[in-house]
């Protein structure tokens, strides 16, 4: 019983690990065997992707990945040599493409030429033997010039020319001018590729400039002396282009940025500043001390209203109340038996 009980485990692991290779999908898939790419338009469960993420994902890719390696098996076959290949059928798919599609290389004007008469480029070998350094030499790179500074070590000097020139300069010189002329020719047949205008001579460029371009040339051209345009003639009616003189262009100085403002704004920001410094204010002195007597009336009238009703009403000719009259002598009333007790005046 044990026996049957650990084949049975074993087998029991063996498919957990080893899946048939039948898939059952309820929609059927879409399988572009020419671009190994397989649509799956099955629904997709949100449930078990929330339960368990990565064993949900990873066992959708290997049921779909199954599918198309079943389809790729499928294939028609062939022998080539020692090897059984599949014949890869065309894709049905287009796929959007990011960038455009590659345009062949346009032809230079020497390649034109040769296609025409049938010219075919000869392949130059890396090295050649060179008979009078004995020893053999690369054709072209960097260690072509040591080899031809070994040969050319002496340079003969014609009859005609100058013996005090230097020989090494001119051949310098020369091949200084050969790169520049390939250069202009390069430019030039990518100009001539994308369909762009070119002068026969001159700069490449337009071939007519603006009044603004020929005025901006020739300040340039006048401060590009040795001091910097200071001893440069003026003439009577010479114009100045605009952000170019002799500060902008001396090494070293710094640009200073036109200030961003609107024309007029400054003006009209300076007016108001001063409006509002030197406005005077107008003092009219009759009115204030009007103004004045009228403040101190009202609050005068005010204390008198509040002394009036915190009071309790007195008889009249009472003590204590400021309001009584006072009396009037000559009418009989006054006591002369009672004398005043006090200092006897004289």
């Amino acid at each position: 019983m044990d026996i049957v009980k650990q084949v049975l485990e074993k087998q029991k692991k063996d498919l957990e690990t080893f899946k048939p290779t039948t898939v059952e999908k309820h929609l059927e898939v879409g399988i572009d065997v020419g671009h190994f790419m397989l649509t799956d338009p099955n629904y997709f469960d949100d449930d078990k992707f929330r339960t368990n993420k990565d064993q949900y994902l990873l066992d959708l890719t290997r049921d779909n990945t199954q599918l198309l390696f079943n389809s790729i098996w499928e294939l028609p076959t062939e022998r080539v040599e020692e090897f059984v290949v599949a014949k890869i059928p065309p894709p049905r798919f287009v796929l959007p493409r990011a960038r455009k599609l590659p345009v062949p290389k346009p032809l230079t004007k020497w390649e034109e030429i040769a296609k025409a008469k049938g010219i075919k480029k000869q392949t130059r070998d890396k090295k050649v033997y060179d008979e009078v350094l004995d020893k053999w030499v690369p054709t072209y790179g960097y260690q072509r010039h040591k080899a031809e500074k070994e040969k050319d070590w002496v340079l003969e000097v014609p009859h005609n020319a100058d013996p005090n020139k230097d020989m090494f300069q001119e051949k310098r010189d020369l091949r200084i001018d050969r790169i520049a002329r390939n250069e202009i020719s390069r430019m030039r047949n990518i100009a001539r590729a994308k369909k762009i205008q070119t002068p026969r001579t001159g700069f490449l460029g337009p071939e007519s400039a603006s009044a603004k371009e020929l005025v901006t040339a020739a300040n340039i051209a006048k401060v590009s002396t040795a001091s910097v345009g200071i001893f440069q003639e003026k003439l009577t009616n010479d114009k100045q282009a605009r952000g170019i003189g002799v500060k902008e262009l001396i090494p070293g100085s710094k640009r200073k940025r036109a200030p961003i403002t609107i024309p007029g704004e400054k003006r009209r920001n300076m007016n108001i500043v001063n409006n509002v410094l030197n406005k005077k204010p107008k003092i009219d002195v009759e009115k204030a001390i009007s103004l004045q007597k009228s403040e101190a009336r009202k609050e005068r009238e005010a204390s008198m209203a509040e002394d009036s009703g915190s009071k309790k009403k007195t008889k009249k000719g009472s003590k204590g109340s400021f309001g009584r009259k006072k009396p009037k002598g000559g009418q009989g009333k006054r006591n002369h038996s009672k004398r005043a007790v006090g200092r006897k005046r004289r």
